[in-house]
């Protein structure tokens, strides 16, 4: 039996693909990935436009009223507005049920389908967004975006996963979380710039320029050439070798192209994805790629960074304080994500979720110390030191996050499932995400006014048992070609090989007889 939490060496005899790094490979992840900026730009703007005067006075003046009474003047409790948190968690509700739609996209229509209509919702969007005029509207705006944000989670991942080479595959897939932190930032830059403007176009610009990188990620889209997984899958086999080697740069791709062929004929017997998703082989992946989205969530990682000026403001800090202090963290998360780039394919997936496990567990443990002594319900009593502190402690912990546990999130789920269950699996992985997203998101203000400091000791706690979860239950997948998962992971893990050794004798043998 192998040591706790490791998994045993790769397999001597497997098959090693030959695969150049390409600047197709490296163009289309780059322009795929644009899909990220849309994703990280509306959480970007979010906590921003909620903060604005003018937009509060438009969509929620029951909510901005009440602000305004001195009964209410709660420092924990100023922003605890039903309809401001359905117009923040919308966009994750409807990212949850349209992923469901995605997964069949794109497994029947392709990876690049799928991305188009991602697209075509984003740009709608944006526009009934920008153009709103009543709530109803504005909330029509965050339903399309929500379904862009379903169908583009779901398909960039695998996209880029599927087309990387499996020594930079970690690195690339992080293109698509960077992009989410960039388009964070530039939300946080927005909203700084526009919240200086007069009436309402300060919030109708900021909700107008998600357009820029909606068009970017469409048109993206549409240059990109579909994956050999794909393609394969949907029997479009002399283009599938065509693209393979197009972005492995060689005409040496028999081997990697028949390990395909083999995947796709055992995925073509799977009338029902979602179904096998619950037997044998899927089984291991399937919790994993569950609970790193549950963990990933409840590190309060996305509560923070959605409601990032009306946490400072709760702190005691001016709006335009809020404001600059969230345009920092921005900048820390948009630099942080670069480390995972260098990392993640020398040192492992493993060793960067634990090491930002430490750092996440300190930071918010001691935040919630800090705001627990100085923070009280109806008085400003950090002081400058404190406040200082308290926002290097919030950049510390947004540090760890970005370059550990927000982009392995996306890339380890987009690789463990095989070929025949692995739409469905992206897209119960973004469904889980999106849906404790929308928990949070939607509770986080209540949770504030009721738990006050404690939310931040509850996020610690949790972030504790998913380290240890991490340390017993997580094989590494660092450099294990995408298609030989079953073989070179599962079956070799010290706890997941209990429950799937049967099962991977019949898949072996199914590989054996899906042989052309």
């Amino acid at each position: 039996m192998h040591s706790a939490g490791f998994a045993a060496p790769p397999l001597q005899d497997a098959v090693e693909f030959e695969a150049k790094i390409t600047p197709v490979v490296i163009i289309y992840s780059i322009m795929v990935a644009s899909g990220g900026l849309v994703f990280g730009y509306d959480v970007g703007i979010s906590g921003g436009v909620i903060s604005m005067q003018i937009f509060l006075e438009d969509f929620f003046p029951v909510g901005e009223e009440r602000n305004q009474e001195p009964e209410m003047n709660n420092n924990y409790c100023r922003y605890e507005d039903q309809g401001i948190q359905i117009f923040t968690s919308s966009l994750f509700l409807t990212a949850l049920i349209s992923t469901f739609f995605a997964s069949n996209t794109t497994r029947h229509c392709g990876r690049k389908t799928t991305m188009l209509i991602a697209g075509l919702f984003f740009i709608v969007g944006t526009m009934l967004s920008a153009s709103a005029l009543s709530l109803p509207m504005l909330i029509v705006g965050r339903i399309f975006l929500g379904s862009g944000v379903g169908f583009a989670n779901q398909a960039v991942p695998l996209f880029i996963s599927e087309i990387a080479p499996s020594r930079i595959r970690g690195a690339l897939n992080i293109l698509f979380q960077f992009d989410m932190t960039l388009g964070i930032l530039f939300g946080d830059l927005t909203i700084f710039t526009t919240s200086k403007m007069e009436g309402e176009w300060g919030w109708r610009i900021t909700l107008g320029l998600a357009g820029v990188p909606a068009l970017l990620f469409t048109l993206g889209a549409i240059l990109v050439d579909d994956t050999p997984n794909s393609l394969i899958e949907r029997g479009h086999l002399e283009e599938a070798k065509s693209v393979l080697r197009k972005i492995r740069g060689t005409d040496n791709i028999e081997a990697e192209y028949m390990a395909i062929l083999r995947a796709s004929k055992i995925s073509q017997k799977v009338e029902y994805p979602f179904e096998e998703l619950l037997t044998g082989q899927n089984g291991a992946p399937l919790v994993i790629a569950i609970m790193i989205q549950v963990f990933q969530q409840f590190t309060g990682m996305n509560a923070i960074l959605l409601y990032t000026p009306l946490l400072f403001k709760t702190l005691g800090y001016g709006s335009a304080a809020s404001l600059y202090s969230a345009v920092v963290t921005g900048v820390v998360n948009v630099v942080s994500t670069l480390v995972p780039i260098y990392f993640v394919d020398q040192v492992g997936r493993r060793r960067l979720l634990l090491v930002g496990g430490v750092q996440m567990f300190v930071c918010q443990t001691i935040i919630a110390i800090i705001l627990g002594l100085k923070v009280r319900d109806n008085s400003n009593t950090l002081s400058q030191g404190m406040a200082i502190t308290t926002v290097l402690l919030l950049c510390l912990f947004v540090s760890s996050f970005a370059w550990s546990w927000g982009p392995m999130g996306w890339l380890v789920p987009s690789e463990i499932f095989p070929l025949e269950t692995r739409s469905a699996g992206l897209s119960v992985t973004v469904c889980v995400n999106m849906m404790f997203t929308f928990l949070i998101s939607q509770s986080f203000p209540s949770m504030l006014c009721e738990m006050k400091f404690g939310i931040f000791l509850s996020f610690s706690g949790w972030v504790l048992v998913m380290s240890l979860f991490v340390y017993y239950l997580l094989p590494e997948t660092k450099g294990v070609p995408i298609e030989e998962m079953n073989e070179r992971v599962w079956k070799q893990h010290w706890f997941w090989s209990k429950f799937m050794e049967g099962e991977m004798e019949e898949y072996s043998d199914e590989c054996t007889r899906a042989e052309i």
